[in-house]
């Protein structure tokens, strides 16, 4: 063999070796990293605690239950330290918990049709939450330890099943963190006081808007949580999840959080919803609240509305990586949306953008402008404010519209009256459903004693349905749905699927004033190459309210790309 051959299969072989230990070692050290150890619980006999079924909706293990309420809504009892709450919550709601993993893991699919990107991001939150555990108290992390045992198998390929359960607390977090468009679009939240309630005493209303479709928002679980430690409180939350977006606890302290505009953040740490179950568990006044939330670090940015009994007002924590500030202003009212308003941010350049290209300061404007109308406030005028649909100066901005404060796709609406300990929470659909109404003294006071057929709710305390359920409208919304859909499939798929006229002239009555329809319009005719339509459906859509800058931008954009191609 000639000596330079020879010489050069050598250094090749040396190079390949090279660089198949050195990808070995990259492939042990990732899964190193990623792997997340259980936790050790010294104590496991709640483990072989049994679970009786009893009368068909209602279920008990020892002195925790779940049952079905007549309103729709499934109410929970669980009580005892962080380990003893997982797992009495998993085994209640195991058959729940199954049915919302599926919907939520179809909804990423839905959002993420691509399975090669879905690899790359199952990879990616692996590696970027493998620190997450260090900033999770061991109370709570044994907690969603002790909810995973009962996990389902049917999606052990995703990842072990604490593995899943924890990460799954950080989805709205990395959601919002690296998307602009994500599952959380926009929440609205507020408080009022002295003169501008009849009463005097605090009133908080918000708006969860979450959207993971509609069939993840179907079993919505009221718990009520009795821990060994702390406080006794309630919150709004679906199965396998014990993170608090929506709560209040005994001493008369809500919690409800409010997504801001975050940089992409370089590792994972506290998830916001933990940070808001350790203040509504810890803290009993505003200031409290505060001092918990200096001492955690969180991945995301965030406003987490506080009110206060103690305190008889509202303020509003913002939270970003690397800030904490408390904001509170003077007067009997507080409006919190998506952005930050205290002075800390005022230069803010993250903050300033999202104030300019989200719907979030149109909304806080239509607050101000809908408290300003009411000069004294029920928890009926509340509901009201939830619910409306219209934009500034009562104008038509479509239904659906993420600069209404209604956007018909919350997952739950709820109202607060901390000093009486009432809490309303909305039954679907959205917020359109009866309030129902819970008496927090008299849940946790009578909690070991519901019998199967037991209501809780304060009946006489309802807060009645929204009329427009009932509206020619909302017929019109649920027909714009599912065109809405249909022509989004007809558009994406590979093949030729033209619509026939009837069904373009149904879609646009179902939605007439809505940018949406338009747009939605527009690029189907697109995709059908009918240059001339799709341009004048993009100029309708600007001709309406449009949600976003950045969605009024791709429009343009649309309009001049389609402009050059054809030479219009």
């Amino acid at each position: 063999m000639n000596h330079r051959l020879k010489k050069s299969l050598l250094y090749s072989l040396k190079f390949t070796l090279i660089l198949f230990f050195t990808l070995l070692l990259l492939a042990v050290y990732f899964v190193i990293a990623i792997h997340q150890s259980e936790p050790k619980v010294s104590n496991k006999e709640i483990e072989s605690q049994k679970t009786e079924e009893i009368k068909g909706e209602f279920s008990r293990t020892g002195k925790n239950w779940l049952r079905k309420s007549e309103s729709g809504l499934w109410e929970m009892y669980i009580e005892g330290d962080g380990f003893e709450r997982g797992v009495v919550n998993g085994k209640l709601t195991k058959h729940l918990a199954e049915l919302q993993e599926t919907v939520f893991i179809n909804q990423i699919k839905v959002l993420i049709p691509s399975e090669n990107y879905l690899q790359f991001l199952k990879y990616f939150v692996a590696y970027f939450n493998r620190n997450m555990p260090d900033h999770i108290t061991s109370e709570y992390l044994e907690e969603i330890y002790g909810v995973s045992l009962s996990a389902s198998d049917k999606f052990d390929y995703i990842g072990p099943k604490y593995y899943r359960i924890l990460n799954y607390h950080s989805a709205h977090d990395i959601g919002h963190a690296i998307q602009d468009k994500n599952m959380m679009v926009g929440c609205t939240s507020f408080g009022v006081w002295n003169e501008k309630t009849s009463d005097g005493k605090l009133l908080v209303g918000r708006n969860f808007d979450f959207f993971a479709g509609d069939d993840f928002a179907r079993n919505k679980i009221v718990c009520f949580t009795n821990p060994k430690h702390g406080n006794k409180y309630a919150y709004i939350t679906w199965a396998g999840f014990t993170g608090v977006v929506s709560g209040m606890n005994d001493k008369g302290l809500t919690v409800t959080i409010n997504a801001s505009k975050s940089d992409i953040p370089k590792s994972a740490a506290t998830p916001i919803s933990i940070l808001a179950k350790e203040i509504l568990q810890y803290a009993s006044t505003i200031d409290q609240a505060y001092q918990i939330a200096l001492k955690r670090q969180t991945f995301v940015s965030e406003s987490i509305l506080i009110g206060s009994a103690r305190d008889k007002k509202t303020a509003s924590i913002e939270k970003t990586p690397t800030k904490t500030n408390l904001y509170t202003e003077d007067g009997s009212q507080l409006i919190c949306s998506n952005n930050f308003r205290s002075k800390l941010f005022e230069t803010d350049y993250i903050n300033n953008k999202n104030i300019i290209e989200s719907s979030s300061l149109y909304r806080y404007n239509r607050m101000k402008q809908l408290l300003s109308e009411t000069h004294v406030f029920t928890p009926e005028k509340v509901a009201a404010v939830l619910r409306n649909q219209k934009g500034i100066n009562n104008s038509e901005i479509g239904l659906g519209n993420e600069k209404g404060i209604n956007q018909l796709i919350a997952h739950h609406a709820v109202i607060f009256k901390p000093e009486d300990g009432l809490m309303w929470v909305s039954t679907a659909p959205y917020q359109l459903g009866k309030f129902v109404c819970y008496n927090l003294n008299k849940v946790f006071q009578n909690a070991d004693k519901v019998q199967a057929f037991d209501e809780i709710q304060e009946f006489d305390k309802s807060i009645a349905a929204d009329s427009f359920l009932y509206s020619k409208d909302y017929r019109n919304f649920l027909l714009f749905k599912q065109l809405k859909n249909y022509f989004n499939f007809c558009t994406q798929s590979r093949f030729n699927l033209p619509v026939e006229q009837k069904w373009i002239d149904i879609f646009l009555d179902s939605n007439p004033e809505s940018y949406l329809t338009y747009q939605i319009l527009a690029d189907y005719y697109k995709k059908q190459k009918e240059t001339k339509l799709a341009i004048n459906f993009y100029n309708q859509a600007l001709t309406k309210i449009v949600a976003t800058k950045k969605e009024a931008d791709q429009i343009r954009e649309q309009i001049v790309e389609l402009q050059k191609a054809s030479h219009l």
